[in-house]
C-alpha cells in the first residue's frame, strides 16, 4: 500500500522581486498564459500574485508590495527563485500526518480555503533549505486557481502552440545528498530512480554527485545534487554560494517538439547553454544515439543534446539562469521511450555551464 500516494506536481512556486515584469517574461518568452492573479486589488495587501500555466504546468509567481515581509527578506537574501515545490495529493491530512510520522517538519497545518467554486484543501512541509512542499487537494475545485485568486486575462497574446505542457521533474542542490534522498524515502515513500557518481558526472576540473528520487508512479520525480571535491569551483558550488543556500536548481520542462519550442522561445530572446560543435562531430555521437527523429544537423543549429539507453532517447537542452544571480535556470526535455536525464551528455553539459562560470569569474 502506498502511505503517500501522489497525483503528480501541482504547482512551483517561485519568489520574485517583480511579479508583474516575471508574469510578462514567462509569458513573452515560455509562451505561458496568466490565468489568475491576487494581489492588493482583491484585498491581499502584501504580494502581488501571478499564476501562469503551459498544458499542466504551472509557475506561480509572487513579489512582495511593501518592504517588511517574510517574503521580501527572502527575495533579498537568495533573489528570485522557487520557495514551494507544490505536490497534488488525494488525501492531504493523511499525506502531512504520514510525514510528520516519519520525522518532516510541518510548516502548515491542513485546512480548508473555499468560496464559490468549491473547496481546496492544503498543508505543507519543510524541505531543503527554505524550500517548502504544499500538499494540495482540489479535487473539489473548479476556480482558477486556489480561494482568493481571481481569474486574469493572459498578458500577452498566447502562441499558436504551447512550448512545454508538463513538468518533467525539478532539481535540488544540497549540501548533504544522502541526508535529503533519505528524507523523500521516510516520509514520501519515494524509491530512487537513479544515481550519478565518480566519473559519471565530473570534468577535468569540477565534479558533483546526484541522486533521483521519483514517486511510484514517476509523476514526481527529484533530482538532488551535492558538490564532489574537485579542483575547481563547481556549478553546485556556485549556486550554493550565490543562492545562500540550498534550493533549487531547475526545473525541467516536457515538450512533444523540441526543435520548434527552442525556435520559439530563443526568437521571444531566451538564451540557451551553447554545445560546441565537437560534440556533433565526435563518431562515437551517431553510434551511441542511433536513429532519432530529426537530423543531427538540425540539432546542432540549436543546440541541443541527445541521448539514449536502454529504453529509448531523449532529447534536451539547457537555458542559461534566468535571473541576475547564476541560480535557477530551465531544461527542455523531448523523451521517446528514455526514462533517463541524459547521462551521457553530463561532460558535455557541465562543461558549457564551467564556460559560462569562467565567464562570470566564478570557475
Amino acid at each position: 500500500m502506498d502511505e503517500f500516494p501522489v497525483k503528480g506536481m501541482d504547482a512551483v512556486v517561485f519568489a520574485v522581486g517583480n511579479a508583474k515584469q516575471a508574469a510578462h517574461y514567462y509569458s513573452t518568452a515560455f509562451g505561458m498564459r496568466r490565468v489568475a492573479y491576487r494581489g492588493p486589488e482583491t484585498g491581499f495587501p502584501d504580494e502581488a500574485v501571478h499564476v501562469l500555466e503551459s498544458g499542466s504546468a504551472r509557475f506561480v509567481l509572487r513579489g512582495p508590495v511593501r518592504a517588511g515581509t517574510d517574503l521580501g527578506r527572502h527575495v533579498a537574501e537568495h533573489g528570485d527563485g522557487v520557495v514551494d515545490l507544490s505536490i497534488e495529493v488525494p488525501d492531504v491530512e493523511g499525506a502531512y500526518r504520514h510525514a510528520l510520522a516519519r520525522g518532516a517538519r510541518g510548516l502548515e497545518e491542513p485546512h480548508v480555503l473555499e468560496d464559490e467554486h468549491g473547496k481546496v484543501t492544503v498543508a505543507s512541509i519543510a524541505t531543503y533549505g527554505e524550500t517548502r512542499h504544499s500538499l494540495v487537494d482540489r479535487a473539489n475545485y473548479h476556480g482558477p486557481y486556489l480561494p482568493g485568486f481571481v481569474a486574469a486575462e493572459p498578458l500577452v497574446a498566447p502562441p499558436a502552440r504551447r512550448c512545454f505542457q508538463a513538468i518533467d521533474h525539478c532539481v535540488g542542490n544540497v549540501e548533504r545528498m544522502d541526508e535529503w534522498a533519505d528524507f523523500y524515502h521516510r516520509v514520501m515513500g519515494f524509491t530512487d530512480m537513479a544515481e550519478f557518481i565518480g566519473d559519471d558526472i565530473a570534468t577535468e576540473y569540477s565534479a558533483l554527485m546526484s541522486k533521483v528520487v521519483a514517486d511510484g508512479t514517476r509523476k514526481v520525480k527529484f533530482p538532488l545534487n551535492e558538490p564532489a571535491e574537485s579542483r575547481r569551483k563547481s556549478q553546485i558550488e556556485e549556486y550554493l554560494e550565490f543562492y545562500g543556500g540550498p534550493g533549487v536548481q531547475h526545473i525541467a520542462l516536457a515538450t512533444n517538439d523540441i526543435l520548434a519550442s527552442v525556435d520559439a522561445m530563443a526568437a521571444a530572446g531566451l538564451e540557451f547553454l551553447d554545445t560546441p560543435a565537437s560534440y556533433y562531430e565526435d563518431p562515437d555521437l551517431r553510434e551511441r544515439i542511433g536513429s532519432v527523429r530529426v537530423p543531427v544537423e538540425e540539432l546542432q543549429k540549436r543546440g541541443i543534446l541527445v541521448d539514449r539507453d536502454e529504453d529509448g532517447y531523449l532529447l534536451q537542452i539547457f537555458t542559461q539562469p534566468v535571473q541576475d544571480r547564476p541560480t535557477v535556470f530551465f531544461e527542455l526535455i523531448e523523451r521517446h521511450g528514455s526514462l533517463g536525464f541524459g547521462k551521457g551528455n553530463f561532460k558535455a553539459l557541465f562543461e558549457a555551464i564551467e564556460r559560462e562560470q569562467a565567464r562570470r569569474g566564478n570557475l
